[in-house]
C-alpha cells in the first residue's frame, strides 16, 4: 500500500477503541485509513505501509524540513523512523487491553541522507516476544536498497486490565 496523503486528517484513536483490538488490528486499520493518521505521522513524513505479526514496514520522505546545521536529515528523525517500525512490530503481538513503551533503542548511522535522497523503506522485525520485554530490530534503506541506517529496541509490554476490574 502506498503511503497516505500528508492531508490526511490527523488525531489520536480514542484509547477505549485502541484498546478493544489486538495490536495487529490496530496497525491494519491505521495502515488503510480506518483510523486517523497520528499527527506525528504526518508532520514528519512516515508512512506505515506493510503489517504482520511480528513484522511491519513503513516508508518515509526526507526533506530539508529535517536538516540539522551541517545539511543532512538529522538523526533524530532518522531515529523516529526506526522507532515507528520497530516499535510497531512489538505493538503487532498485542493482545486487545494491552499497551507498550519503548524502554531502550540504539541505532547505528551508515551512511547521511538528503532531500535528494529519496523515499526510505525502513522494517522492523520483532527478535524476541517475551511476556513483560520484547525485543525488535529495524533497518533503513534508500531506493536503491543500500543500508542507511540499522537498529534494536527494548520494550516494556503492560498487561491488559481485566474489564470490570476499573484502571
Amino acid at each position: 500500500m502506498a503511503p497516505m496523503s500528508p492531508h490526511q486528517i490527523s488525531g489520536v484513536v480514542p484509547q477505549e477503541v485502541a484498546a478493544s483490538v489486538s495490536g495487529l488490528e490496530f496497525l491494519i486499520a491505521l495502515r488503510d485509513g480506518k483510523h486517523p493518521a497520528p499527527p506525528y505521522a504526518v508532520e514528519s513524513d512516515i508512512w506505515i505501509t506493510e503489517v504482520e505479526v511480528g513484522r511491519v514496514v513503513f516508508e518515509a520522505e526526507p526533506s530539508a524540513l529535517f536538516y540539522n546545521p551541517l545539511g543532512s536529515v538529522h538523526g533524530g528523525w532518522i531515529s523516529g523512523l526506526l522507532d515507528s517500525a520497530m516499535g510497531c512490530a512489538v505493538h503487532s503481538l498485542l493482545k486487545a487491553g494491552q499497551a507498550y513503551t519503548t524502554v531502550d533503542m540504539t541505532i547505528n548511522f551508515v551512511r547521511p541522507v538528503f532531500d535528494k535522497t529519496g523515499r526510505l523503506k525502513c522494517e522492523g522485525k520483532v527478535i524476541h516476544p517475551g511476556s513483560r520485554i520484547a525485543t525488535s530490530e529495524g533497518r533503513v534503506w534508500d531506493r536503491n536498497g543500500k543500508l542507511v541506517a540499522h537498529g534494536s529496541e527494548t520494550c516494556f509490554i503492560m498487561p491488559a486490565i481485566p474489564s470490570g476490574t476499573g484502571s
